[in-house]
């Protein structure tokens, strides 16, 4: 028969399972809900954002076509050449004081279908400085088949939908310019009499849409309902014909406001809104993006939750054996070490199994904590030099960058990167001992030149230093001051092991072509085998005149 100890531990244990795998799973589902609700509010928030901007500013450019339009039916009295002529100085006027309160506005137009007139054809306005709109002369129409709707786009297309219509992008005729343009058909007595129209300046929408960003690989783009393209800022529509722009994916034509769709391998979610348009804003990440890294702190959660099972059996079978103070104090002594703090006091000292645990626990606190401060040694200390080694430089690095993303411009450091010359050299001539020896002495000079600095050995024979404040504002000084170090110390030895040759490489952070503090490694890094090779060169010259 099972003993109440084994009994008590056991259901302890049943019971403690029963509650971290409840725990555990309603988390689960907390996170995983929570991070999709995150990600589409999120998503929904950029997309209604894009939506607003554009719809106003597309519907303020439809508004100002329709006006021109409805005034030029207004105005039309007849078909002959005198009536249209007057028709369209009219509509000059007019389309001129509309125009230039339209945003982003590079071309507007009045053109008269050829088949109608072929003396008045109607007029074309652009600004392609923003210094005022000219005159330019006209396309010839009449040159084009115009039932053919792959000519002429913006005259051809509203021509035969017969409604006004925004096209997607395309290059204006004779300018080369990318645009997009919104066209209505003018009508005199339901006969066809020519196209109104105004051309946007196809970068002026792609900045509105260019400037909708989240995390590292999101972004927005324009489609039809059907998936055409009519803006991605991945793929030059313009430069593309029909058949060959892609559409989008399957997916992404959701009826839903938010889809998820699977694009060259990387799984995406998104969400979209109409335009008044009849585009579709759509804002898109990576999966892996925008629903955070839930699934790791799911293992964590498990991987916790097993030790606490397991830390828990071993608590209950002690727990059995005694009661009330010890086991308390056991208990606020086991959480104190749990919050880092070893300093604690178990005057238990009975000499049962309560008092050998007691003790027993001393040991293990005091031996945590000693190995601990050990760990932290291995962990981050250079056994050889005593200096700092290259997890500790990785660490700084993170926190610096860190700091550099908060504070910018204001940041003002360096980064030094040394390498020991020669180390091989002594290695192979006099033994690893006195290739320790000679890493020792580099490693000192380096450190007593930069005493305000914390330096790191990253390499074998490579040292580290990242100067701030005092030792940044000096550092030409000091670079000098090593170099004299150097010297004085090679002239008064005549080991080898015991002098110090040390190239060098410094490189100051610029916020304005540094993306990232690597940067600045990489330079420091780049400086210090320049150094190298100048300093072999000199060395080889120094030899030839001494053979000489």
């Amino acid at each position: 028969m099972r003993s109440l100890r084994t009994r008590i531990t056991l259901m302890t244990v049943l019971v403690l399972m029963v509650a971290v795998v409840v725990v555990s799973a309603t988390t689960v589902v907390f996170l995983r809900n929570n991070e999709h609700r995150k990600s589409d509010q999120l998503l929904l928030l950029l997309c209604e954002t894009g939506e607003k901007n554009l719809d106003y500013y597309f519907n303020s450019t439809q508004k100002s076509v329709a006006k021109v339009a409805s005034y030029a039916q207004m105005d039309l009295k007849g078909m002959d050449d005198e009536q249209l002529a007057s028709n369209v100085d009219n509509v000059r006027k007019y389309f001129d004081e509309t125009a230039s309160k339209t945003n982003g506005v590079l071309t507007y137009y009045y053109r008269i279908d050829p088949a109608v007139s072929d003396t008045v054809k109607g007029f074309w306005y652009t600004d392609l400085e923003g210094e005022g709109f000219m005159e330019h002369q006209v396309t010839d129409i009449a040159l084009y088949d115009t039932e053919d709707t792959n000519n002429l786009v913006w005259f051809t297309v509203p021509k035969n939908k017969g409604e006004a219509i925004w096209l997607p992008p395309y290059i204006t005729d004779n300018l080369d310019k990318r645009v997009i343009s919104y066209n209505v058909p003018v009508y005199y007595r339901e006969e066809f009499v020519g196209v109104v129209g105004i051309e946007i300046d196809y970068t002026t929408m792609a900045e509105q849409v260019d400037s909708i960003r989240l995390f590292s690989n999101g972004y927005a783009f324009l489609s039809d309902e059907e998936g055409n393209l009519f803006y991605h800022p991945r793929i030059d529509v313009t430069q593309l014909t029909e058949d060959t722009i892609p559409k989008a994916p399957e997916g992404a034509l959701s009826e839903s406001t938010f889809m998820r769709y699977t694009y060259d391998g990387v799984e995406k979610i998104g969400a979209w809104l109409p335009l008044g348009n009849g585009m579709r804003m759509n804002v898109v990440a990576p999966v892996s993006e925008a629903e955070g890294d839930w699934k790791q702190l799911i293992w964590n959660i498990v991987i916790i939750s097993v030790v606490v099972i397991i830390a828990a059996s071993v608590f209950t079978m002690f727990y059995t054996k005694r009661i009330a103070k010890p086991l308390k104090q056991l208990t606020e002594a086991a959480e104190q070490v749990d919050r880092g703090n070893y300093e604690f006091t178990l005057d238990y000292d009975k000499d049962d199994e309560v008092g050998k645990l007691t003790k027993a626990f001393k040991l293990l606190s005091g031996h945590m904590k000693d190995n601990i401060i050990k760990l932290n040694n291995q962990v981050f200390v250079d056994a050889l030099t005593k200096v700092k080694n290259k997890g500790a430089f990785s660490a700084a690095l993170e926190d610096l960058q860190k700091q550099t993303d908060r504070e910018g411009e204001r940041m003002e450091f360096a980064i030094g990167v040394f390498d020991c010359d020669y180390l091989k050299t002594v290695n192979d001539k006099y033994g690893h001992d006195k290739g320790d020896i000679y890493l020792k002495a580099a490693c000192n000079a380096i450190c007593r030149t930069f005493r305000h600095s914390p330096v790191y050995r990253i390499g074998g024979d490579e040292f580290a230093a990242i100067l701030r404040n005092e030792d940044y504002q000096n550092r030409e000084t000091l670079v000098h001051q090593l170099e004299v170090m150097a010297t004085t110390i090679n002239s008064s030895t005549e080991n080898q092991w015991e002098q110090v040759h040390i190239s060098k490489g410094i490189a100051e952070y610029d916020p304005h072509s540094d993306t990232a503090v690597i940067d600045v490694v990489r330079r420091a890094d780049k400086i210090m085998y320049e150094d190298k090779r100048l300093r072999k060169e000199a060395q080889g010259r120094a030899m030839k005149e001494k053979n000489s």
